[in-house]
Formats: structure tokens, C-alpha cells, sequence
């Protein structure tokens, strides 16, 4: 007797796809890459927990898009970089998924050729080959964890990682986070409401176990220590900011309540700019001069910057795309991204000593 198919009635194929180990046997890391991962971690551990003065600012493209002109832009990153590393530490930005409301493209790994062919392998070894490049040439790199399987493929080159307001309140982005090696900031949710990231913190700090792959692209049961890094990302809801002195102290009773932390990354753009770039600069003065006035739980800041002001569609013709142009959330341009971070740099230089000195 013939049974009915019961599983995988909406699959249309399973393509194989190399095992991590394969791809990071096929692009290892250098040791100048390794150092500069390694020496990123150490430095945002030792700001969360108040050992380095330094602001950490996660800065760069909304989504990578074009590798060529991403490293233009990181380049020009790691020369202002060595230029305020006294005051600020930079970390580039380097996002290669996009959650999506409804439909859209999803990313760099998911489709790198932009046509919605989704050929993945080929989006892990160039994100990876990326990576590398980033790396060594000594810029840590920040990114958002989405899907909870690239890890094992790109976290060996990670030194910062942000769960974004969507998946803040997943169970398996909280797990994923409590096993990461990097410092993990939680967005609060796209309504404004902080529980959900303060709950992520509390939770992704705890040992989990849950299925996942191994390094040999095995099923296995991922066993966690807990991650003591986690911090709050305020993003804005809502349309509405929350980067402001009073949301600052709602922030901060709030991870106080839990027995947090009071450690706050504030994310320039999104609800906190309307999504209007040019107003990023005037939310990072305004950080700024809340740690002049004796804030202590601003640790760093997110500025989402490409070589271009603004935003594009994604063309038929991507040969028509606009070089240094985003194709997602609309960025600053490079000028004066320069501009406010040499800015920051001249405001902060004396006082995030001394308030590191009052903390300690």
C-alpha cells in the first residue's frame, strides 16, 4: 500500500552546500587577520566593561553590495580610524543580510548577483573573501546576525554583532547570541519597546543548548556558555527617536531593573534619524554632548554611511547602479561622515578619560 508524501511538500530542491570547515579550509585566516579580530573583541570588551575610555563607533554601508566599492570605503574607514583611535574606536559595518517586512532583495549572501538567482555558496565565499580583506587590513568588523546557520561560516572574522529589532524577541537569535564570540548588541523592538532586548541580554548571558550544525556541516545539539558581552541597541520606534536624555534614563533604569549593565549603543539612523541621513550627525552631537553633561551608559554609537549620500533602487541593468550608492536604507555620504566623526573626536577626546576614570 502506497503512502501519501507528508514532508517537504513545498520544497522544490535541496542544493548541497559546503561544510564551514570546507569554506574556511578554502579561505583561511591570515594571522594579521586573526590579530585584528582578536585585538577588535578584547577592545569592545574592555569599553562594556569600562576598561577602555574610547567610544565605539559601528560605521559603514547599510548592506554591502558592490565588494569593490566597500573596500574603497574601507580604506578610507581605516585611515580615520588610525587618525582618532586616541578617542573612538571604529569598527566597519558590514551587513550581508537584510530581514525584509514583506519582499525585497535579502542580501549579499542570499543573492549576490542581485538578480534573484540566490546563489548562497557563492554569497559565503565572497562575503568570506570580504571579511578577510576588512580584516587585514585592520578594521574589526560589525555585523547583524539573521540567519543562525552563517555564523559557523563567517563568525571567525566578526568582532561586533547586532540582533536587529525584528528577531531581538526570537528564541533562537537569543540562543544563537549566547554561543557567538563577539560582543552582542540587541536592538529594542520596532515599536520603541525596550523588554524585548533587555530580556535578549538576560537571556543570551545564559548557557543554552539547541540544534545547529557543526563545523563539519553535521547536525548537531549546540551546547552554550552564555555570552557576557550583551548590551542594549536604541534604534528609535515607531517613528519616533529615543537616543534623547530621558529616554537615555528609561534605558538605563531599565537594564538596572534586570541587574544589567547599564551599557547603550545608540543607533544614529533608523527611527532615531526618520530615516533621513543628513540628520544622523545631529543625533551623535547630541550623544556627545549627553557624555559632556556626565551621561556614563553611552558607550558607542551606529552611523549607517556609504562613499554617496542617499539611496538607490536596484536597476534591471545593475550596470547603470551608482557607484558607492546603497541600495537598501539611505546613507551619509563619506564627507561628512569624516566630518562628524573628526567632530566627536575633538569634543570627547578629554572627558571619555575622565569619565572612565570617575567609573572605575
Amino acid at each position: 500500500m502506497s503512502h501519501q508524501a507528508l514532508d517537504n511538500l513545498n520544497i522544490d530542491a535541496f542544493d548541497a552546500m559546503p561544510s564551514p570547515g570546507e569554506i574556511r579550509a578554502a579561505l583561511p585566516v591570515s594571522d594579521a587577520a586573526a590579530a585584528t579580530v582578536a585585538g577588535g573583541r578584547r577592545d569592545m570588551e574592555r569599553i562594556l566593561s569600562r576598561q577602555d575610555p574610547r567610544l565605539l563607533v559601528v560605521v559603514g554601508p547599510c548592506s554591502i553590495h558592490d565588494p569593490k566599492a566597500g573596500l574603497d570605503y574601507a580604506h578610507r574607514l581605516k585611515a580615520l580610524s588610525d587618525e582618532v583611535s586616541d578617542t573612538l574606536l571604529l569598527a566597519m559595518r558590514i551587513y550581508f543580510e537584510k530581514p525584509r517586512t514583506a519582499t525585497g532583495w535579502k542580501g549579499f549572501i542570499n543573492d549576490p548577483r542581485m538578480d534573484d538567482s540566490f546563489h548562497i555558496e557563492e554569497g559565503v565565499r565572497r562575503g568570506r573573501e570580504f571579511l578577510l580583506h576588512i580584516a587585514e587590513i585592520g578594521l574589526p568588523a560589525a555585523t547583524e546576525a539573521l540567519d543562525p546557520i552563517s555564523p559557523q561560516y563567517l563568525g571567525d572574522l566578526i568582532a561586533w554583532t547586532a540582533i536587529g529589532a525584528r528577531t531581538s524577541e526570537s528564541q533562537t537569535h537569543r540562543e544563537m547570541s549566547s554561543g557567538l564570540s563577539t560582543p552582542v548588541g540587541f536592538k529594542n523592538a520596532t515599536d520603541g519597546d525596550l523588554s524585548a532586548a533587555v530580556n535578549a541580554i538576560l537571556s543570551a548571558s545564559r548557557p543554552h543548548s539547541f540544534l545547529g550544525i557543526n563545523d563539519q556541516g553535521l547536525a548537531s545539539i549546540v551546547r552554550t556558555r552564555g555570552n557576557a558581552y550583551g548590551h542594549l541597541v536604541l534604534r528609535g520606534g515607531s517613528g519616533r527617536p529615543n537616543y534623547d536624555t530621558v529616554s537615555i534614563a528609561q534605558a538605563e533604569a531599565a537594564l538596572r531593573k534586570a541587574g544589567l549593565p547599564e551599557n547603550i549603543v545608540v543607533d544614529c539612523s533608523h527611527a532615531n534619524s526618520r530615516k533621513n541621513p543628513r540628520l544622523q550627525p545631529l543625533v551623535l552631537q547630541d550623544c556627545a554632548h549627553q557624555i559632556l553633561r556626565g551621561n556614563r551608559s553611552i558607550l558607542g554609537v551606529m552611523v549607517e554611511s556609504f562613499l554617496e549620500e542617499g539611496n538607490q533602487p536596484i536597476p534591471a541593468d545593475l550596470g547603470t547602479l551608482r557607484y558607492g550608492c546603497s541600495v537598501t536604507d539611505a546613507c551619509l555620504g563619506w564627507d561628512d561622515t569624516a566630518a562628524m566623526i573628526r567632530e566627536t573626536r575633538e569634543l570627547l577626546k578629554g572627558p571619555l578619560l575622565k569619565r572612565c576614570l570617575q567609573t572605575a
